[in-house]
């Protein structure tokens, strides 16, 4: 299986001018990144003698949570130049910097969804080149406040080109990661062949699918699985797995899976499974709002006339899932009452897993038709707390712990020499994280989302 370049482009995005210093090696980049924190520390205690560049803004006056766990900071202090963050703190503005004031609302990190799709569905009707619609689903993401998004598969060949000239300080969309084809091989060589195909072309994750969509379709040939995972990592990628069955799960991690990218949602999860996602530091993404999607439109949803979803989701698409006919078939499905019922073992299981100190990762498999993209972060995070999570352990796994869990060390919090993607928000989210709607501002890079 072979991946196209975009029509009219080139093979490599080197020679469309798309990458940013592609001369410099990978050791360069570590020694400015170095030079970067090193920075930062002196800066810690010396902002007011900030040497200031071009690109300095601080951003005074608000509650800013980092993310890390640490308690919220009042009355802070955020320097970013370059589209990194500089300082946080509670020292003045640097003398010269760009001040903004947020007082009176709260700064979080953006948020990292580690379970998405972009297909470039959600885009304007009226832009038809693909990658252009591409970017039009990462601006959605991001003026909802979703600044990284790792799509796990069947992205357009041109995701890539999106995700390699993202590494800038102008960027203003949300940050891109992909897994590129599904594994749907059924011969052990199809299967060696196919993960090739996706590693030689540069993505970021391999998925498979292991999931008789409730008994519709046959499941991927356990042999099948075992040759993509083996060749996945020989190639030095990553392994995310779509499953639904707890004994599927458990089978799966054994055979060396890296992501659970749903939840599983047909028995109580066991001492078992717990025990191998904690030995092998395996992320569990519960995907919750993905399960509400199936029936959610059997009738006409409330969140459809929330001003919040209304302001940038895509109306054809609410009004076609509005159409009587449409939702008396919702209404009406079978499959609806059983996804019901594994909405509610998803969210029995997510608290389950959480207080046993499984590492939880936000997810919410949006992108595909009825799945809005950027509301839909927020309805997961409803849908965790919901379950008994706190506010703070839902922020937590849409933040830092979705960053760490995709293994991406310069997003997820607002600490010095991370990119400055942040969302500004009037009330306190982690008193409510229905807060995390009262969205004033987006920020990517430093740059404000508009």
């Amino acid at each position: 299986m072979s991946i196209e370049a975009p029509r009219g482009g080139c093979a490599d995005p080197r020679e469309r001018g798309l990458l940013l210093a592609p001369e410099f090696p990978d050791a360069y980049r570590h020694v400015m990144r170095a030079i970067r924190v090193a920075a930062a520390v002196l800066t810690a205690g010396l902002s007011a003698a900030l040497p200031l560049g071009a690109q300095t803004t601080a951003f005074v006056g608000a509650t800013l949570w980092d993310g890390t766990g640490a308690p919220a900071v009042q009355h802070a202090t955020l320097v970013v130049q370059d589209g990194r963050v500089v300082s946080v703190g509670t020292a003045p503005a640097p003398e010269g910097s760009t001040v903004v004031d947020v007082s009176g609302r709260w700064l979080i990190p953006g948020l990292v969804n580690a379970h998405a799709h972009v297909t470039g569905y959600w885009a304007r009707d009226e832009i038809t080149d693909t990658l252009a619609r591409i970017e039009g689903d990462l601006l959605l993401y991001a003026r909802y406040g979703v600044t990284t998004v790792n799509s796990l598969g069947d992205e357009p060949s041109q995701a890539k080109w999106a995700r390699d000239v993202q590494d800038t300080p102008t960027l203003t969309r949300a940050r891109l990661h992909f897994a590129g084809p599904v594994i749907t091989a059924t011969t052990p060589e199809d299967a060696v062949a196919a993960v090739d195909a996706n590693a030689d072309f540069g993505v970021d994750w391999i998925k498979i699918r292991v999931d008789d969509n409730l008994g519709t379709v046959q499941k991927l040939p356990w042999p099948v699985v075992i040759a993509v995972i083996k060749e996945a990592h020989a190639r030095g990628l990553r392994v995310a797995t779509h499953l639904f069955y707890l004994d599927d799960a458990t089978r799966l991690l054994r055979m060396g899976s890296d992501l659970v990218a749903h939840s599983v949602r047909d028995a109580d999860v066991d001492g078992e499974l717990v025990s191998l996602l904690k030995e092998r530091d395996v992320c569990y993404v519960p995907t919750l709002v993905r399960e509400e999607s199936t029936f959610v439109y059997g009738r006409r949803p409330p969140f459809f006339d929330d001003s919040f979803f209304v302001k940038y989701a895509k109306a054809t698409e609410a009004a076609r899932l509005s159409n009587p006919t449409f939702m008396r078939r919702t209404a009406t499905s079978p499959d609806g009452t059983r996804y019901r019922a594994a909405l509610a073992q998803a969210q029995k299981n997510l608290k389950a897993l959480e207080d046993a100190g499984v590492r939880i990762a936000m997810g919410t498999d949006s992108g595909p038709a009825g799945r809005f993209p950027g509301y839909f972060e927020h309805r997961e995070l409803q849908l965790m707390v919901d379950a008994g999570l706190s506010p703070g352990q839902a922020l937590m796994s849409a933040t830092s712990v979705a960053a760490s869990c995709l293994r991406l060390d310069d997003v997820g919090t607002l600490t010095a020499d991370r990119w400055a993607d942040f969302l500004v928000l009037r009330s306190d989210p982690l008193a409510d994280v229905a807060n995390t709607r009262s969205l004033d501002a987006v920020y990517v890079a430093g740059n404000q989302v508009r």
